[in-house]
């Protein structure tokens, strides 16, 4: 009988940790575990599978999405939470008249210019802006969002692409700097999307620039025909045609040419990260990746990151987060080097189009300029970050756009 007893223990053991693992007693807010009958992290309301008393015991509000931690570069001299510089006050500026040297601004118009102060609506609305009341609206950018998924015709299909994600850590350990996958990420691209104009033509740009910060970028005559190459190709898509009908609509943009001159500037105009003049642009570092201080920054696209990989320059580290969903597009947060200069966590959606990437994250810079941007694909919510580079400005004080990068997804 007595032989029993330890059998009886881890019997009786082994219902008690069952028990526990199906309650979110003593495990609110707990990272998600795969072995857990039912979970009790934040992202468990959109993914299902929360435990039955997790909205009795949990304090957290399961309706905000949880970001990705996206670690981007410094400013030279200062720390890296001056990076975007919060902007001044309204604060007895409404009806100001425009002034070039502010870095944010309280006029009539800062709403189309997106370069309204944060404060601009909650101090200025009494004054009567007739833009206040066209501000997009949540609901809006995910009617647009959910058409712009639809009409991506030229994204990867399912045998298109096949992926090893290997190793997931937790972000505790992205600061690690090791390599738990010994295998690339991609084990088969069919480079046959390559040859779509959309495609080639984002693939040519890739190679137009100086990846260090601090030295300064000097385009061809060829390389700026590059770039309205792919405009007008990107242009001529379902999912441009979407977002520009969507914006007009919103009357952002009067005419096709004034939203396409608007695209160049914002996204290829060059400004200056380091020391020497005009040595970034929004497009280089969202999606060709910049080196700054010995670190990645940036970076955030499947194809420029499959090319590297290919040709031994990428190595895959590991990865925090694989928002699967049925078909592609979806989102990889991911830890890679790139000749050696490491990248903590980059995400980047896998087998979308160049057309589609930047048609959300133009939308996101366009109507929530600075702030997190909520989206919806396919019915998934999703939320993108954008910064404004605030040290210049082009046209009647536009801001160029900083970066830009998906910050939560599913599970």
């Amino acid at each position: 009988m007595k032989a029993c007893v330890p059998l009886i223990v881890a019997v009786l053991c082994g219902l008690a940790w069952a028990g526990q693992m199906e309650s979110c007693a003593s495990r609110c807010n707990e990272k998600f575990d795969r072995g857990a009958a039912c979970q009790c992290d934040r992202r468990c309301p959109r993914h299902g599978d929360c435990c039955e008393d997790y909205d009795r015991l949990s304090d957290e509000d399961p309706r905000e999405p949880e970001p990705f931690l996206e670690l981007e570069e410094e400013t030279e001299g200062a720390p890296a939470s001056d990076l975007y510089s919060a902007p001044n006050s309204c604060r007895g500026r409404c009806l100001e008249a425009f002034d070039k040297h502010h870095l944010c601004h309280c006029n009539a118009r800062c709403p189309e210019f997106g370069n309204c102060c944060e404060d601009f609506e909650s101090l200025c609305g009494h004054e009567g802006f007739s833009h206040i009341s066209d501000a997009i609206t949540k609901e809006e950018l995910q009617s647009i969002s959910e058409k712009i998924y639809r009409a991506d015709t030229n994204k990867a299909q399912k045998a298109d692409i096949v992926l090893n994600s290997q190793n997931c850590i937790s972000p505790s350990e992205t600061s690690d700097q090791v390599d738990r996958c010994p295998e690339p990420l991609f084990r088969y691209v069919s480079e046959k999307l390559f040859s779509k104009p959309t495609y080639a033509a984002f693939i040519n740009l890739l190679n137009n620039y100086q990846r260090v910060t601090g030295h300064g970028e000097h385009f061809t005559a060829q390389q700026l025909a590059e770039q309205d190459t792919f405009l007008r190709d990107v242009m001529k898509t379902a999912v441009m045609k979407e977002l520009y009908g969507f914006l007009h609509q919103q009357n952002r943009y009067s005419t096709e040419q004034e939203f396409v001159n608007d695209l160049k500037n914002m996204w290829f105009g060059l400004y200056s990260r380091g020391k020497e003049e005009r040595d970034s642009s929004g497009f280089e570092h969202v999606f060709s990746g910049e080196v700054h201080k010995s670190k990645v920054t940036g970076f955030h696209n499947w194809i420029h990151f499959y090319m590297l990989e290919k040709e031994g320059l990428v190595d895959y580290y590991s990865h925090i987060c694989d928002g699967r969903w049925d078909s592609h597009p979806y989102v990889l947060a991911l830890q890679f080097s790139w000749d050696g200069y490491y990248k903590e966590v980059g995400s980047t959606f896998i087998g979308s189009s160049p057309e589609f990437e930047f048609a959300l994250y133009s939308l996101c810079f366009i109507a929530r300029p600075g702030k997190v941007c909520q989206l919806s694909l396919g019915g998934h919510p999703l939320a993108i970050q954008t910064y404004t580079w605030d040290k210049s400005t082009y046209g009647n004080g536009k801001k160029y756009i900083a970066t830009a990068y998906v910050v939560s997804s599913t599970r």
